[in-house]
């Protein structure tokens, strides 16, 4: 995409096979970092750090999961247009769709329906995720707890990101059979 000036790739140390790569396409906008942590928020945060000559504080930046192949560039349009006017920034996400139960576990150890969930205020969030590189930073810095996403870490200073309507198509490829739905999606792109 012309509007991302640089992608930055965070990986573990330790990883060989991204060099083995062909990454010339990308005419030095694409840099590796090896310096990926134990957790998400520390990979990020890491990759904010190791990269810092590379953006100002107000630049925003967009952390993608790269368990998600299948982004289609208008979602990543949208977030782009709508992410940039807001001052916090903003999340791809979808409405949940399914009924959703909460579960509690019963005396033999099996799951038993608490109750259900009022799915009208529900969304599954996606990456992209777009915030500014300084405010990110500071965020995944003081973050406590558990930091599923970015989003998160922003929220807990208070701050509300704006949900931007993503597409189902932008799956995370979690469980083995989600493999078989991406290749689907993007063979039917190709």
């Amino acid at each position: 995409m012309p509007q991302v000036a640089k992608v930055f790739v965070v990986l573990a140390p330790e990883d060989a096979r991204f060099a083995e790569e062909d990454w010339s396409a990308f005419e030095g906008r694409l840099e590796p970092l090896y310096c990926g942590g134990r957790s998400r928020r520390e990979s990020v945060y890491n990759g904010l750090v190791a990269s810092r000559d590379g953006w100002d504080a107000d630049d925003w930046v967009l952390v993608h999961d790269a368990a998600r192949p299948c982004l289609p560039p208008e979602d990543l349009n949208a977030l782009l247009a709508e992410g940039a006017s807001d001052e916090v920034g903003a999340i791809l996400a979808v409405p949940v769709a399914e009924t959703v139960k909460k579960a509690a576990k019963d005396e033999a150890g099996g799951h038993r329906i608490a109750f259900t969930e009022d799915r009208a205020q529900l969304w599954l969030a996606q990456t992209p995720q777009m915030f500014r590189a300084g405010l990110l930073a500071q965020a995944l810095r003081r973050a406590r707890g558990p930091v599923t996403d970015e989003s998160s870490a922003l929220e807990q200073m208070g701050l509300k990101p704006r949900l931007v309507v993503g597409s189902r198509e932008n799956i995370k490829v979690t469980w083995p059979e989600d493999l078989a739905i991406a290749a689907s999606i993007l063979g039917r792109r190709a």
